[in-house]
């Protein structure tokens, strides 16, 4: 393998927890919330799936059954699919909603896996060339230059600017020709086997990791350095 693409997040980044998310944004609104309240509110965002990198949903309301399927497909569909799941939660102030959506995109809402920096550091220094592939609906190139990794990534395609989302192989088809990379010879590293196991359409190698907290996986991604030369 002479490139490699990598899924953002639940492969090089993961989001903060729902409690640390919504309490961030609950301090910076001043709501008054009791404890009690808050760990209701918290159960009840992780069950609707509301934070975008977290956990799935248990249900998704009919409602928003048809822009679910498509929400990665731009920034619109991906705030309306995840600002209706969050609705699906009684809030103190309505606006709470669009406040956590918009929280989930700061840098700060983000924390890379423990050996991100080393594996691309790494690639970087061997001189093989990386991409990010995500199905998205938001830029994180701010999240990459805030973690200081932006200076390994040479391209980033993702799925809200180009109106595709994973598994469709031209999502990674268009990663590889801005590399110059065959697809033949490249990898794709992430952590859903039915989107970024989409790559092996193109011929690509794949590598799944575990979309675990960061705590508990330490070193998943440093197997990718014995998979390409």
């Amino acid at each position: 393998m002479t490139a490699v693409l990598f899924d953002f997040s639940g492969t090089l980044f993961r989001v903060e927890s729902t409690d640390s998310w919504l309490r961030g944004v609950v301090a910076d609104a001043g709501v008054p919330f009791t404890e009690a309240e808050l760990t209701a509110a918290v159960r009840a965002l992780e069950a609707a799936g509301a934070l975008p990198g977290g956990g799935a949903p248990a249900r998704v309301p009919a409602e928003l059954a048809d822009s679910w399927l498509v929400r990665d497909q731009s920034a619109a569909l991906h705030r309306a699919a995840y600002t209706g799941l969050s609705r699906q939660v009684t809030l103190p102030d309505p606006a709470l909603h669009d406040a956590l959506y918009d929280r989930h995109m700061t840098p700060a809402a983000w924390t890379p896996y423990p050996d991100a920096v080393e594996v691309l550091r790494t690639l970087r220094e061997r001189g093989i060339p990386v991409g990010v592939v995500s199905n998205i609906g938001w830029d994180p190139r701010p999240v990459f230059r805030a973690h200081a990794l932006d200076r390994y990534i040479d391209v980033y395609v993702l799925s809200y600017e180009h109106g595709i989302q994973k598994p469709d192989p031209r999502l990674f088809a268009t990663a590889c020709e801005a590399l110059g990379a065959d697809p033949r010879r490249t990898l794709m590293v992430g952590d859903d086997r039915r989107a970024d196991g989409g790559a092996t359409a193109l011929g690509c190698g794949v590598h799944f990791v575990d979309h675990l907290p960061v705590t508990d996986r330490p070193d998943g991604l440093r197997p990718v350095l014995d998979l390409v030369s």
